[in-house]
């Protein structure tokens, strides 16, 4: 697959900052050699920490075991359209792959979590917990700060669903607002001191000026097909609906988030 500079594709993702591939059988091929692996990461009683929401959400973040090319044992290189976009359109020409998530939604998703509060649980039933990644609550008063520097969002959908199984919810355009709103507040701070920065306030208004600029649209695929999400899109999950079906995997996507190699890149590259 060749992307150039006039791409559709290329247009699409860095207009809306996410693009979902056709089903492509090489990437099926890997869904085959790796399912088992994940059921089993699912299953492991020393992830079962990763159980949240009254038990409708296994967050299981880095769960699988993939090494540096995506594969798990037995198992090949994760590869296809998707991959080749990566390498291309963003850059990426040989990225380190990290353990993926493994993310199971089951019936009922969210239910409220004993550690969370009122407002927090309204927030993931009524905002889709819309969030940033990499930007984590730090120490006891939960502030936010930038830890994280994802190259970009890989979702690839293990098992068939229903499209109202919890898709995941992208607000497009929104990594404009959040590029054009970090940049300005971090003019005067060194790249190397932004972890250090307290950004709560500067998330939250963000998030307030996504919420109205910005359309929420949901993101469905099937087994062999992929969707690529950008690094600074704000995105979560859509409730379960009561008309959604799944087999007994539950809603189950696979996310890889390689490191992109710093701030700076992480804010300013394409």
């Amino acid at each position: 697959m060749t992307i150039g500079p006039d791409s559709a594709t290329e247009q699409a993702y860095f207009t809306k900052g996410w693009y979902r591939f056709a089903y492509d059988p090489v990437l099926a091929q890997w869904i085959e050699l790796t399912l088992e692996a994940a059921r089993s990461a699912v299953a492991a009683p020393e992830n079962a920490e990763w159980l949240r929401c009254g038990g409708t959400w296994f967050a299981g973040v880095n769960v699988l075991p993939n090494n540096a090319f995506g594969a798990v044992a037995g198992g090949t290189a994760v590869a296809g359209q998707a991959i080749d976009f990566v390498r291309g359109a963003l850059g990426q020409t040989d990225p380190t792959w990290d353990r993926a998530q493994v993310s199971v939604v089951y019936p009922g998703y969210p239910l409220p979590m004993v550690s969370e509060s009122t407002a927090a649980y309204h927030y993931r039933r009524d905002r889709d917990a819309a969030h940033l990644d990499g930007v984590l609550r730090v120490g006891p008063q939960k502030r936010r700060h930038l830890r994280e520097h994802h190259a970009f969002i890989l979702g690839i959908p293990m098992v068939q669903v229903s499209t109202d199984a919890s898709p995941l919810v992208v607000w497009e355009g929104s990594h404009d607002i959040v590029r054009r709103r970090f940049r300005d507040y971090l003019r005067d701070t060194p790249p190397a001191d932004w972890p250090g920065v307290d950004i709560t306030e500067l998330y939250q208004a963000t998030r307030k000026e996504i919420f109205v600029d910005c359309p929420r649209v949901t993101i469905t695929a099937r087994p062999g097909e992929a969707y690529l999400v950008h690094r600074l899109a704000l995105h979560g999950i859509a409730p379960w609906t009561t008309s959604a079906c799944t087999g007994p995997d539950g809603r189950m996507i696979v996310y890889f988030r390689p490191d992109i190699g710093g701030a700076q890149p992480w804010l300013f590259a394409r």
